[in-house]
Parts: C-alpha cells; sequence; structure tokens
C-alpha cells in the first residue's frame, strides 16, 4: 500500500528483529505498512504443515515479482517465502483487498 493512502503512519522497522540477530544497519530495515507491521512482530518465519521453518521475504534481498503475483487486487505466493510471509501478514484479508481493489481502480496501486 502506497504509505500517501494510509490511514495510519508508516513504520521503520527491522526485518531481522533485534532480539534474533538482527541489526539497525539500512540492509536490515524496511519502510512497513502498519498492518503488515503488526502481523509479523518480532517473528523471522514461520512453520510449514511438514515442520520446516521458512523465512518471510526480505524486500532488500528478494525481488518481489519472482515471489508474487497480482491478480485482482489478490496478492499471491508463488513460493514456500511469499506463502508463508502472505498467511502470516494476512494480506489478502478481506477488509486489505477489498481497499487494494479501490485503489488499483484510482490508480494508487502498485
Amino acid at each position: 500500500m502506497p504509505d500517501k493512502v494510509s490511514f495510519y503512519n508508516f513504520h521503520i522497522d527491522h526485518i531481522r528483529s533485534i532480539k534474533h540477530g538482527g541489526d539497525s544497519h539500512i540492509d536490515n530495515l524496511a519502510y512497513c505498512c502498519p498492518e503488515c507491521n503488526s502481523f509479523k512482530g518480532t517473528d523471522v518465519g514461520s512453520f510449514k504443515e511438514n515442520d520446516e521453518l521458512v523465512r518471510f521475504y526480505n524486500p532488500r534481498k528478494d525481488e518481489w515479482q519472482e515471489h508474487f503475483e497480482l491478480i485482482n487486487g489478490l496478492i499471491i505466493g508463488k513460493t514456500d517465502i511469499a506463502k508463508t510471509t502472505e498467511r502470516i501478514f494476512k494480506f489478502n484479508e478481506i477488509d486489505r483487498l477489498i481497499f487494494r481493489q479501490e485503489l488499483i481502480q484510482l490508480g494508487h496501486y502498485p
């Protein structure tokens, strides 16, 4: 979501939290949508059904197009990293999806 259309201030936060060995260098910081950031918390990943730990998408290292595609406002994960990120960050909750679709119609997304 573009920060100019957000109802809340965006956050500058750690991609890998300090508690998990991250630091405050620019390579470990991201400008975050407040909703995504609140769902992420200090997590660095989550588990798949087979108990395999999968890290979250890293906007400093990963290419968005390799991991996600946008279809009618839905953000669809194409990789395990993307699917894990999509699930935990709740990209496609109905209110977020409707808002994203409205932004697309107004030419403000992506």
